[in-house]
């Protein structure tokens, strides 16, 4: 035995128009982007100042406050710097050529930072901060050199 199947019943065809309402969407337009919202009142604005006519045109240096060293103090000063930032210059140039993992590179970037700080100190004639500089620069030097 087999079973029976439902007798498929004909209909008649309806038009789709009568199945399928009508429907509109009716959406509301998005807020504005523009609009904020503070929990505080706007500060004031206040109109700077214009400087002088006389002011703008020259450079007000900021002053530095060093130490007075002797002329012993400054000339050991002066050779200290540059004997460190030639031991500097040295490890350095050792380090060329060769291929820096990014604890040598970072090492090497900071050398060359302090090298260039203390040589602007010993332009300005800073030479306390300009021997502090090349002092770290020769220290970190020495341990990349160490590092290679």
């Amino acid at each position: 035995m087999r079973p029976l199947s439902p007798e498929v019943q004909q209909t008649q065809l309806v038009d789709a128009s009568d199945l399928i309402p009508d429907l509109q969407l009716e959406v509301a337009p998005p807020p504005s982007t523009l609009v904020l919202a503070r929990s505080v009142p706007a500060r004031p604005r206040a109109q700077a100042a214009a400087p002088p006519q006389n002011e703008a045109s020259t450079k007000t240096d900021v002053p530095r406050i060093a130490p007075q060293l002797s002329a012993e103090e400054t000339s050991a000063a002066q050779q200290q710097t540059s004997q460190s930032i030639g031991i500097a210059e040295r490890n350095i140039g050792a380090s060329k050529g060769k291929t820096l993992n990014a604890a040598q590179q970072d090492l090497a970037s900071k050398v060359r930072s302090f090298m260039a700080e203390a040589r602007e100190a010993a332009r300005t004639g800073d030479w306390i901060r300009a021997r502090n500089a090349a002092k770290k620069a020769e220290g970190l030097s020495q341990e990349l050199v160490g590092s290679l």
